[in-house]
């Protein structure tokens, strides 16, 4: 019976079972927080974002997540560095050039500080000199660091970020650190 475990990925977890980086290196993994065999994660979230990570244990269903061909939305709270203008979220909405080409046109809006979120470890560096703000973004494609680097493409740096859901699913009731099986 295949089936879909939702995990909520704290900061600075890598987003595989095993460490295949330097030798003797500590850092966490998937393994630290799930104890369930033949589970793989569809698609990556980098080790310094957080948030909602969908493993399964069915290859096809897998692929069709991780593939970028099927479209499946994900949608990241994002804070970053500064206030963005509507004018510069617009560039975001209509598909933004990145070194490896133009993306996909993105949904986006200013939000306040999400209800109910988790510190982070380590903290996000504050400066009073620089206000921060949060964008909701979603996405239908998933480049490397993309939200990343179209954040920054419009000047305004992402100094966290969190993946909140997959297609219909989402990191609702689920703590940093928990994960359970998808209904």
């Amino acid at each position: 019976m295949s089936s879909v475990i939702l995990f909520n990925k704290p900061f600075n977890v890598l987003s595989q079972f095993t460490d295949k980086g330097l030798e003797g290196s500590a850092r966490e993994t998937l393994s630290n927080y799930i104890d369930v065999p033949e589970y793989y994660a569809a698609g990556r979230l980098d080790k310094d974002s957080e948030g909602l990570l969908v493993l399964t244990n069915n290859g096809r269903l897998q692929q069709q997540i991780a593939n970028p061909k099927h479209k499946w939305p994900k949608t990241y709270v994002a804070q970053v560095e500064g206030s963005p203008r509507e004018s510069e979220l617009e560039e975001l909405r209509k598909g933004i050039r990145l070194k490896d080409g133009i993306t996909r046109p993105a949904e986006i809006e200013l939000i306040g500080e999400p209800a109910g979120l988790w510190p982070r470890n380590p903290p996000v560096r504050f400066r009073k000199t620089v206000p921060d703000s949060w964008l909701m973004i979603t996405i239908t494609e998933g480049r490397n660091r993309q939200v990343r680097r179209m954040t920054a493409a419009i000047g305004f740096p992402t100094l966290r970020l969190i993946r909140y859901s997959v297609g219909d699913w989402t990191i609702d009731e689920l703590d940093s650190g928990v994960w359970r099986y998808a209904e």
